[in-house]
């Protein structure tokens, strides 16, 4: 087991989040950037908590530019959420594949999350979360976005994969 860094007030260690992931409703100011657009604008995301993760943000539909999102064939499975749905990025000639994911038909405890679309912030140019700038979670397997008031350390990176 890898040491955690000890909390500070303000500060959310990863390994205080719950399993199974935990749904909460923000008001935080969550925007995303591909290729000088806005693509997403909301006070009304939900995140979602789980041990060893940095936060992920789901936006709802209806604040984000749904014509620069187009649906492709990868699935994956999440034992909480249910089947996860993948979205190409497509700005101006520029692409970025499996940007963005779903859950169309969540698991009962997740119903609030369907529909709505999170991004992964290594595959667009710029995530926000209040105007801070969200780093990307190592590897290539998960979404989270790191801020400064959440720490780790975070499983994802290689090596991490016994945690």
């Amino acid at each position: 087991m890898v040491k955690e860094k000890e909390p500070i007030e303000g500060t959310e260690s990863v390994w205080e989040y719950p399993r199974p992931p935990r749904i909460e409703k923000v008001s935080k100011h969550v925007r995303v950037f591909f290729n000088g657009r806005l693509i997403a604008d909301t006070k009304a995301a939900f995140r979602i908590l789980e041990t060893s993760h940095p936060p992920t943000y789901y936006i709802p539909p209806g604040d984000i530019k749904l014509e620069f999102l187009q649906k492709n064939n990868k699935r994956t499975i999440c034992e909480y959420k249910g089947i996860a749905e993948y979205y190409d990025l497509k700005v101006n000639g520029r692409v970025s594949n499996n940007a963005a994911w779903s859950y169309p038909d969540p698991m009962p405890e997740y119903e609030p999350l369907k529909d709505y679309i999170s991004f992964y912030p290594s595959r667009v140019d710029e995530c926000y979360v209040d105007g801070e700038r969200v780093r990307a979670q190592g590897g290539d397997s998960y979404g989270g976005w790191i801020t400064d008031n959440i720490i780790g350390p975070f499983k994802g990176a290689p090596g991490t994969e016994g945690w």
